[in-house]
């Protein structure tokens, strides 16, 4: 059955829906909720004594992360869904949550999950810094092991793989470049592109719902070719927008967030707006995520992992017939997965 969700400032995918969507096995054995429930007290209530005893908390958070991950893993989604407010609502939270960016992704000031402002944090962004000092000692030595967990560090290689990609496609096309970011956020990527800041590309049209990133974006690239644009998946499938083709179009965070369904209409409609030679690139984290359920349980960041294959198909599914070359890899840590749909000339 197709799932119908819309992503749009009207309603935005919360965790709840992300696990829901994730259900795709048979019930579980009712035995492994027992076992479950309580491999993450003892986990937890570790945690807590390793707290009071001040024990270094990279060390805390590295076990805990391990054997959440390995719950998440061992057990029925369904099973997942019952721990998840388990763990939320553990005293060990009152420690994790001195993290401020553990803390901002729990609370989603912004009303959604992996917003831009949470990136910032993982990018180590100057906007962030006094946030960080005002956090208490536990806090940052938190923040600095979250910052540099493996999701975090692929996370910041996402970022600088798609500004050499736009870097990439420049240089075959000096000046008559035109780039769609979907989902752009705050365009961290665009600082570090040496395309934009040579004036070699002609447009850069950053998409988002967030009237937020939209206005910092505006701000930020002022006189440059970056068009700051308010716009959703709803939106974009609807045909609102009178954008044009592009050379490259890119969507960094959007599928950890879309069904199948859904990823597979927006990739169809990416792919058709790209010139003749044009590239569409879209990532999505990865099942081999390591620190997937301390995101999903402290930070309350649930993403719809998908796998190499499962990238495959999407890409498969909204190509057919269509004269194109895909290609699908990793990321160095595995932690995110890359698809991108070539259009032949």
């Amino acid at each position: 059955m197709e799932q119908s969700l819309v992503l749009d400032g009207e309603s935005l995918v919360g965790p709840g829906e992300i696990r829901r969507i994730a259900r795709r096995v048979a019930a579980p054995d009712p035995g492994h909720l027992i076992v479950a429930r309580a491999e993450l007290a003892l986990s937890l209530d570790v945690s807590i004594r390793q707290f009071k005893s001040d024990v270094e908390p990279d060390a805390i958070i590295e076990r805990l992360t391990d054997a959440l991950h390995q719950i998440r893993r061992r057990f029925h989604p369904e099973v997942w869904d019952v721990i998840v407010p388990i763990a939320q609502s553990h005293p060990v939270a009152h420690y994790l949550h001195q993290d401020p960016l553990t803390r901002w992704s729990f609370e989603k000031p912004r009303g959604y999950s992996g917003d831009a402002r949470l990136l910032d944090f993982i990018y180590g962004r100057p906007e962030i810094e006094n946030a960080v000092a005002s956090s208490s000692n536990l806090g940052r030595s938190i923040y600095a092991y979250t910052r540099n967990a493996s999701s975090s560090v692929a996370v910041r290689e996402r970022r600088d793989i798609l500004a050499r990609r736009v870097d990439e496609i420049a240089s075959a096309r000096p000046g008559s470049t035109e780039v769609l970011a979907i989902a752009a956020g705050h365009l961290r990527e665009g600082p570090l592109s040496r395309a934009l800041s040579a004036g070699a590309i002609r447009r850069w049209v950053a998409l988002d719902q967030d009237p937020m990133s939209v206005g910092t974006v505006a701000r930020d690239f002022a006189g440059t070719s970056v068009e700051a644009v308010n716009g959703s998946v709803k939106s974009l499938l609807g045909g609102r927008h009178a954008l044009g083709m592009f050379d490259f179009v890119y969507a960094a965070g959007l599928y950890d967030y879309l069904p199948d369904a859904v990823a597979v209409k927006l990739t169809r409609k990416c792919v058709g707006m790209l010139k003749p030679g044009g590239t569409f690139l879209f990532a999505n984290f990865s099942p081999e995520t390591e620190v997937d359920g301390y995101m999903e349980t402290f930070m309350n960041w649930a993403l719809l992992l998908r796998s190499e294959r499962e990238m495959g198909l999407i890409a498969s599914q909204s190509v057919t017939g269509a004269d194109v070359k895909v290609s699908v890899w990793p990321g160095s840590n595995r932690s995110i997965v890359y698809c991108e749909i070539q259009k032949r000339q």
